[in-house]
């Protein structure tokens, strides 16, 4: 198991009141211009489309499935009904890593959180414009590491557990738990309670290397698997890329 890294410095951009006053901005250019739907995070390093292509290697190998499958094998008596994956966006801000799953064919039930209420109204916003195919992606205010996780909306766990720069705000709160840890400790075990036994966790992050992401993530119950490829770059003697994505399996 990788070291746990040291804490990054804190910063406004781990605050609510810097969320919440990001997304009423977006909320009104959305308004005034529905072309407008807001900022897509690491879009200049094609991190959204990098996760799907991640993803559809995941549904090639027939451990996600995109749509559901209810063929029955010759012989059997019972229909084999297999469900299209559930998928749950953690700080899911304008929805859009959610609306490029439906676009890329992905029809199981999809959730959202974000503990920025303002960014759960963009959201909805934003997917009233859509298409029908999109009524079944939900979005819920819930903070994660301060919410109770229960209820329907759960129910056993999610197949995909998505994090696109999520926990690097999280990072880069002030903010202490109950224990006096910087509330960054305790998202891995927030995370877990999230996933479905055998389900993924794939995390998306530009403040830690591939390294410190295994440090923070890679325990308990969330085991590293895979990573998607990005660009890389040598500087110091050292070789790395500006974004990283990673897969953990739960146990």
């Amino acid at each position: 198991m990788a070291q746990k890294p040291e804490h990054l410095n804190t910063s406004a951009l781990g605050t609510r009141a810097y969320w919440d006053t990001a997304y009423t901005t977006e909320l009104s250019n959305f308004t005034a211009d529905p072309a407008d739907e807001g900022t897509v995070w690491f879009a200049d390093a094609g991190a959204e489309e990098r996760m799907l292509a991640f993803l559809e290697t995941l549904a090639d190998a027939d451990v996600l499935h995109k749509e559901a499958d209810g063929e029955v094998a010759q012989g059997a008596e019972d229909e084999a009904f297999v469900a299209p994956s559930r998928f749950l966006d953690l700080g899911t801000g304008n929805g859009h890593l959610l609306f490029a799953l439906r676009e890329d064919g992905w029809e199981g039930e999809m959730v959202g959180v974000d503990y920025s209420g303002v960014s759960v109204r963009l959201a909805e916003e934003i997917k009233a414009t859509k298409g029908e195919e999109y009524e079944d992606v939900k979005f819920r205010e819930f903070d994660i590491l301060k919410g109770k996780a229960e209820g329907e909306w759960l129910g056993e766990g999610f197949d995909v557990v998505l994090d696109k720069g999520t926990f690097d705000a999280i990072s880069l709160s002030e903010e202490v738990d109950a224990q006096g840890r910087r509330v960054a400790e305790g998202y891995r075990e927030a995370v877990e309670k999230l996933v479905k036994k055998g389900g993924r966790f794939l995390i998306t992050s530009c403040n830690w290397t591939e390294d410190e992401v295994k440090g923070w993530f890679d325990g308990g119950q969330l085991v590293y698997e895979d990573r998607a490829e990005y660009p890389s770059f040598t500087f110091g003697g050292k070789t790395g890329s500006s974004v990283c994505t990673l897969c953990f399996k739960r146990r």
